[in-house]
């Protein structure tokens, strides 16, 4: 295989600070370079406690800001409601822009105060950050606190290039409206999204959807792929078998395996190099 056949691919785990085995999951993949980018609920009160661990392994992938609506963090903040509540919300813009504007800058705040610097990248909890009115304000927000820096923040594009009902609902929720306002402002996006499935079946199953995901990786452009990893399941936490199935197939060498047989190679949204943990 030739370095010029090797696809890339941006793969990023979700909800980092959601609780402490996913936080420690991630950061275990991270120092076995299994992965490339974490997004960060900042409105979790772990946070301030699960930086530092972060910090360690900062030279090695993308660490951004998971916005957030609809989580209990959200709810008991006192902006949020359950997924189909926000968005049908979304969809009948009821919500007031200035609102949602003032509210990602708190969660941008709260990101910046214990990681001390900007977000390699923004994307959102059940994808949140393409929704109607909310990538408006997005857009104000990014353009008002980043658009003078070098480094601008990627923006995760949720347009899912895989079939089923699950990712036609995730795209057609302003996947292109978001694209379209990046191209036209030069913002540094990374899209299509794959890693969409129903959190169920087997790590076997797993496998089979990672190796599917692998081969429909782009040649041109990295590609991202999502997942939600944990060292253990939680209790109160709705996927959390799913969370250590998926943990477990990325720390092991099956992984490994399929990246290689898909001429596949991890790289950072950010461009940064994925230095090497001594």
């Amino acid at each position: 295989m030739t370095l010029h056949q090797i696809k890339e691919v941006v793969l990023c785990a979700d909800d980092y600070a959601l609780n402490a085995p996913v936080s420690q999951g991630i950061v275990a993949l991270a120092v076995l370079g299994r992965l490339s980018a974490t997004s960060v609920m900042s409105l979790s009160p772990r946070w301030a406690e699960d930086a530092p661990a972060l910090r360690d392994v900062r030279e090695r992938m993308d660490v951004g800001l998971h916005l957030d609506w609809t989580s209990r963090f959200a709810i008991d903040s006192g902006h949020g409601s359950g997924l189909g509540a926000v968005m049908v919300r979304a969809a009948l813009r009821l919500y007031n822009q200035k609102h949602i504007e003032d509210e990602i800058e708190r969660q941008l705040d709260a990101f910046e105060a214990h990681w001390q610097a900007a977000p390699d990248h923004i994307d959102g909890h059940q994808h949140v950050q393409q929704f109607a009115v909310f990538r408006h304000a997005l857009a104000e927000v990014l353009m008002r606190r980043y658009g003078d820096i070098a480094q601008r923040p990627w923006l995760r594009v949720s347009q899912v290039a895989q079939p089923g009902l699950k990712a036609k609902v995730i795209s057609a929720m302003g996947s292109k409206a978001l694209q379209q306002w990046a191209q036209a402002y030069d913002w540094p996006c990374v899209w299509p999204l794959l890693g969409a499935y129903g959190f169920d079946g087997s790590m076997d199953d797993y496998a089979r959807h990672m190796q599917s995901w692998l081969a429909s990786a782009r040649d041109e452009k990295p590609t991202l792929i999502m997942c939600h990893p944990a060292v253990s399941a939680q209790a109160d936490d709705a996927i959390g078998a799913a969370r250590k199935r998926e943990f477990a197939y990325l720390a092991g060498h099956d992984f490994v395996q399929h990246m290689f047989d898909a001429g596949v190679r991890l790289v950072r949204g950010s461009g940064k190099t994925m230095t090497e943990i001594n």
